[in-house]
């Protein structure tokens, strides 16, 4: 659920020469006063007056994001909360707040985060789903489910981005009959709906795990339009057990639905999914069907087909398909030729297989 905020804080962030310039000056200041903790009370903010004017929430993130010490963006970020003079009459945006909880949370530094939210009103369920976010990508399971709880607490149950934090960083830990049980929560209470990341984190998690009747369910239960990301993880997962059967009907249902159009991913999966089963016809299939979609395959598309042919001992056919790939503007790999070499030896031209390591 964080990705648009996450593009629009990169898109926020692009540098131009004259930002450059500012960011620079304002890291010297920084640096000069170098502030080692979160108390700053002998530190005069004075030289950073003469930057008043020209504080925008861009400058703000690129100037936070380009500091290597927390506390130095901590003090650039409080100093930027009340300057004075403030004649633009600046004021931090919500992802403003973004950029610096995240650069303390990456930092270890949570009650400082936690203080910084709380004295300016700004928790929320999407604020708690970071400091989650964050526990988990320490590999503190135990944390993040105590954070989630906060938020719950916080906000009365009505917390879906901690529910989807939660359930990511339980996914990512294999905790998927516990990441189940929050899933089975979300659905008894009713307080919130699941969206397309809640379903798909679930979905994900089954099909890691091998457990892809119950990623069905989720899919088949799935109370709003699934995403690109839904239909390929599922398709993946399918294409893993080697049910190509149903990965083809998760595409056929993808294409009804006319909301989204399968993409590389979804083709080059499918095709993955069918030479390794050894139905190389049908990847063949497959990939010009891609073509006429107007998607076109990338190297690790081709490197499937690749690797499937030499599995099938059809290593002339191959090696014409690496043709393709380099006259479609592809290089091709280690993975290729590794392909190449291994096709060879199973058709038992060895010495052939010399000859192209040459």
């Amino acid at each position: 659920m964080a990705l648009p905020v996450r593009n629009t804080v990169a898109k926020l962030s692009s540098s131009t020469p004259s930002n450059l310039s500012l960011v620079a000056s304002i890291t010297s200041i920084l640096q000069t006063l170098n502030p080692q903790d979160s108390d700053t009370s002998n530190l005069n903010p004075e030289p950073l007056k003469q930057f008043s004017s020209n504080l925008n929430p861009n400058l703000v993130i690129q100037v936070i994001k380009n500091q290597n010490n927390p506390y130095h963006a901590l003090f650039f970020f409080n100093w930027a909360s009340r300057p004075v003079p403030n004649p633009n009459n600046y004021f931090h945006t919500h992802l403003c707040y973004v950029v610096i909880t995240d650069v303390l949370l990456s930092q270890s530094l949570i009650s400082t985060a936690y203080t910084l939210l709380q004295k300016s009103h700004k928790l929320s369920d999407f604020m708690f789903g970071r400091f989650i976010k964050a526990f988990g990508d320490r590999g503190d399971v135990r944390g993040a489910i105590d954070w989630f709880h906060k938020a719950k607490s916080f906000e009365s149950g009505r917390c879906l981005f901690s529910y989807n934090a939660v359930l990511g960083v339980l996914v990512r830990a294999n905790r998927v009959n516990l990441a189940k049980a929050f899933y089975d929560q979300i659905v008894k209470e009713e307080l919130v709906k699941p969206d397309d990341f809640t379903y798909t984190t679930m979905i994900r998690g089954f099909c890691k795990m091998d457990m892809i009747e119950n990623a069905r369910k989720v899919f088949d239960e799935m109370s709003c339009e699934p995403n690109l990301v839904t239909y390929n993880t599922l398709i993946d997962g399918f294409c893993k057990k080697g049910d190509l059967e149903s990965s083809r009907g998760i595409l056929n249902r993808m294409m009804q639905s006319k909301t989204y159009l399968p993409d590389v991913v979804t083709y080059s999966t499918l095709i993955d999914g069918y030479c390794k089963k050894g139905e190389i016809h049908e990847a063949m299939n497959c990939m010009e069907e891609m073509v006429k979609q107007g998607c076109q395959p990338n190297v690790l598309t081709y490197n499937s087909l690749i690797e499937g042919l030499c599995l099938t001992a059809n290593v002339d056919e191959a090696k014409r398909m690496m043709t393709r790939m380099r006259l479609n503007g592809l290089k091709d790999d280690v993975t290729t030729h590794t392909s190449i070499l291994k096709g060879f030896c199973i058709a038992g031209r060895s010495s052939e297989a010399i000859k192209h390591l040459g």
